[in-house]
């Protein structure tokens, strides 16, 4: 039995110009609408990640409290829960999965919240990661919808130096034997230990390290961490749906539509949304002066970094009480407000 519900949209036509048939979306909602629907909060899933890995922040007493808040956490294409190469029928398999752009997702999204859920405004949209870059599109495509925005570890659009570095993960992934005819008919075992070690250099920042702050993980040396805490986890991931998530990632941009016809400026100024932009300090990729960029385009934004050495690790901190109490109270100051 699976712990999530499944929206079939049908036919979707995708920026691409492909149409994908019979896709669909999952999502998992928590607590209950009020009778004004004014209490919708909608999350969105990161890079890798699914609905339950986020659980940790839905929560009693927490800004996120399902006893306060209708709170619907919705999976990205491509993790595998939601249309994903790992799922997709033919003729979409192997090798012929089309690309969903970040655009494609948040328009799909849409149609979840309003045909389905019935609502018209959200609170408040989240995301960690691919999620805050999913939280940016919510703001710029319907800003007649979004109250708040809370974009974490994110950014309006893919910087040329977060692609050259998902270059290198989709390199070291790519190199292992298996991949053949553009589709991994096996599972890369050395493409997906490369791509775990290539992760927790970037991760995390050089003081995690330097403090040895995997100790109080529970990890005994570095190659420990290493390897049961990277490459263990990417040898549990899908090598096709990655792919297919880091192609979404590089083309990340919230002005790369019909709407705006490449305008970044135009379409960060048309974000209304009150929004709360929180990048890690030490991030190395989702970079504070990016975001800074992107906040003095925006109307009605804040920028506040989070003051942590975990790096991007900070936007996501289930195991760092530290930066959990830091997002709770910004988020909370964010509802109140």
């Amino acid at each position: 039995m699976s712990d999530f519900e499944t929206f079939d949209l049908g036919n979707v036509v995708l920026q691409s110009g492909m149409t994908f048939r019979g896709a669909h979306l999952a999502y998992k909602a928590y607590g209950r609408l009020d009778g004004a629907k004014s209490n919708a909060i909608l999350m969105t899933t990161p890079f890798g990640s699914t609905h339950s890995d986020l659980e940790w922040m839905i929560r009693p007493g927490a800004a996120l409290d399902p006893r306060k808040y209708f709170i619907v956490t919705v999976n990205m294409f491509g993790n595998g829960l939601s249309t994903s190469p790992s799922n997709a029928p033919p003729p979409y398999d192997r090798g012929r999965y089309p690309h969903f752009t970040i655009y494609d997702n948040v328009v799909q999204q849409r149609r979840l919240v309003s045909e389905v859920l019935g609502l018209e405004r959200l609170k408040l949209v989240l995301g960690f990661s691919m999620g805050g870059l999913q939280a940016f599109h919510w703001g710029a495509l319907f800003p007649e919808m979004v109250e708040r925005i809370a974009p974490i570890c994110g950014a309006a659009k893919c910087s040329p130096h977060n692609f050259v570095f998902l270059e290198g993960v989709k390199a070291a992934l790519t190199a292992d034997p298996a991949w053949q005819d553009g589709w991994f008919a096996e599972t890369p075992v050395r493409g997906l230990r490369a791509v775990g070690r290539i992760y927790a250099g970037w991760a995390l920042s050089q003081d995690f390290y330097r403090e040895r702050l995997f100790e109080g993980l529970g990890y005994t040396s570095i190659e420990d961490f290493l390897v049961h805490g990277w490459e263990g986890t990417f040898l549990k991931r899908d090598p096709n749906n990655l792919l297919a998530m880091l192609w979404s990632w590089q083309h990340a941009d919230i002005s790369a539509n019909e709407i705006y016809k490449g305008d970044l400026g135009q379409a960060l100024g048309a974000i209304r949304a009150r929004a709360l932009v929180m990048p890690s300090e030490t991030d190395l990729y989702f970079r504070v002066e990016d975001n800074r960029r992107d906040v003095a385009g925006m109307p009605n934004a804040e920028l506040r970094p989070i003051p942590s050495i975990w790096g991007h690790r900070a936007g996501n901190p289930a195991q760092n009480p530290a930066d959990q109490a830091f997002l709770n109270q910004a988020l909370s100051e964010l509802l109140a407000a």
